[in-house]
Parts: structure tokens; sequence; C-alpha cells
């Protein structure tokens, strides 16, 4: 069952944003494969050395046929890829182009949950860096307060000749007279 933000697949659940991509592929039982392969060579030797009569023989290759058929069924195999773990395997039935479909859309899906949450994560990351700056400005502003607080408690008075606090010129030129 597919979601906008989960799917769920024989029982199991996963979050959109915990996948990184589906796939399904049609897979051949290997095993039905062999057992038709080993069982056709094997009556066919069997009966190469007069083991065997033409209508057991017969027989025998036509049930050995019948396990390369049954292996030619095969199923579909799908694969969800999950960010960081191992991919998660299932088998579904039937036959692969509606599994196909439903896999393009679950990985569409992916794709519009991932970029959803990239635009919240710049979302947030421009929200902290905008509170950073004003923090960093406010931060600032009370700094240079406190700055012009502490000279102003200080009482240094107007800079003089050579820019150095507190060495400013007299009220009068009392102290050249003489």
């Amino acid at each position: 069952m597919l979601t906008a933000t989960a799917v769920t697949v024989q029982g199991q659940a996963y979050a959109l944003r915990e996948l990184e991509r589906a796939d399904v592929m049609r897979v051949r039982w290997l095993l039905w494969y062999l057992l038709g392969a080993l069982s056709l060579a094997g009556v066919m030797i069997v009966y190469l050395q007069n083991g065997l009569r033409t209508v057991p023989a017969m027989a025998g290759m036509a049930a050995a046929a019948l396990l390369l058929a049954y292996g030619q069924r095969g199923t579909n195999r799908l694969r969800l890829f999950r960010l960081g773990r191992e991919a998660a395997h299932f088998a579904l039935p039937g036959e692969t182009p509606p599994w196909q479909r439903l896999t393009a859309e679950l990985n569409r899906r992916i794709g519009q949950a991932h970029d959803q949450a990239a635009a919240e994560a710049a979302a947030a990351l421009a929200a902290a860096e905008a509170e950073a700056a004003v923090a960093a400005a406010l931060a600032e502003a009370e700094a240079a307060e406190a700055a012009a607080a502490a000279e102003a408690a200080v009482g240094l008075g107007p800079l003089g000749p050579g820019g150095l606090p507190g060495w400013s010129l007299p009220a009068s030129n009392l102290f050249l007279r003489t």
C-alpha cells in the first residue's frame, strides 16, 4: 500500500524519507532450472545407454521439460534501497509491468519526499542563520553601548593633541602669562 508518506509491503511499513529508491525485476527460479536440466540430462543419458525403454524415457523427458518450464515462470523481486542500510527484498506475484508502474510511482514519491525534506531543512537553516545574525547584531550593539557607557563613566573628555584622551588644551591661557 502506497501513501503520500509511507509504503507498506507484506506487512512492513517504510517511511518514504528513509528510502533511497526502489526497483522491481523479474527473476527466474534457478533451482527449478537446475532440477529440470539435471533430470533431462539424467533421463537422456540413461536412455542412450539402454537403461530405459522409449515410453518411460519420453515420460522422464516430459517431466524434466515441465520442471524447466516451471523455473521459467519465476517471480518479481522488489528491492527497497534504504538510506545507510541493506536493501529489503520482497517477492511479488503476477506479471511484471503493473509492478514496474507501481515502482515508478513509488520512486517519484520518494523523490518528492526528499525534495520536501530538503526544502524544509533549507528553510530551517535560513531561519537559524537569520536568528544568529540578529543575535550577533544585538550583541554588537550592546557591546558598543557598554563601551560608550564605560568611556562616559571614566570622564576622559575629548581627545587632545596626538589623539590621546585626557590631554585637552586648558580652558584659558592663564598658565602662559608671565
